[in-house]
């Protein structure tokens, strides 16, 4: 007796950092295409949207978190119920990168898995007069010693949002319907392009 094995359909991302890096930007970019300069706390909050690729009803959940670290309880819960993890540092915060690494370590240990999917993004590009953190001296240790993917972004020119959606995606295993095949002629995510594509429910390809 053969039985079908039912294709994921429903994922969740959580986005974790310290205060002020621009997690909750780079969700409101990617889901809106707005950006709020002025920094507002976050405690935790999830955005929910659903997508028809391919006539599969998808379900993103997007968990915001808070930069603070009042809340432990709350943070183990959002890694234990998630698929993949954006860990977003500032590229003119050095001690956010620190706080990348110290979440990093926390989410492997309450996953207890060493292959969970981790995006590490350094975002604020846009201010390059007050960079303190050297890209490559990041992608070295994320992609040779974590085995992680890497990139940086602006949520504030719109610069690699989509991008880091579409890996956090990819890596949390989503159908074989979003496979390059079947995406190719409605691809969603450009890869030459900062403006960000129509995700309506009738013409979405979440990966390509």
């Amino acid at each position: 007796m053969s039985f079908e094995v039912k294709e994921k359909t429903e994922v969740r991302l959580v986005f974790l950092g310290a205060a002020g890096v621009g997690k909750t930007a780079l969700i409101q970019r990617f889901l809106k295409d707005t950006f709020e300069p002025k920094h507002r706390r976050t405690v935790e909050e999830l955005h929910r949207k659903e997508y028809d690729v391919a006539g599969v009803k998808v379900t993103i959940n997007i968990m915001d978190t808070s930069g603070s670290y009042s809340f432990p309880a709350m943070r183990k819960l959002s890694i234990q119920s998630s698929d993949a993890f954006a860990l977003v540092y500032a590229v003119d915060d050095p001690e956010s990168l620190e706080a990348v690494k110290t979440l990093r370590e926390e989410i492997l240990e309450v996953k207890e898995d060493k292959f969970t999917p981790i995006v590490v993004i350094g975002n604020k590009i846009d201010r390059l007069d007050e960079r303190q953190v050297s890209s490559k001296d990041v992608l070295s240790t994320v992609e040779q010693d974590w085995n992680n993917s890497f990139m940086e972004s602006s949520a504030k020119d719109n610069v690699n949002v989509i991008e880091a959606f579409r890996e956090l995606l990819q890596q949390a295993k989503l159908p074989s319907r979003f496979s390059p095949a079947l995406c190719r002629r409605r691809e969603t995510f450009p890869k030459e392009s900062n403006q960000r594509p129509s995700l309506n429910k009738t013409n979405s390809c979440l990966i390509s």
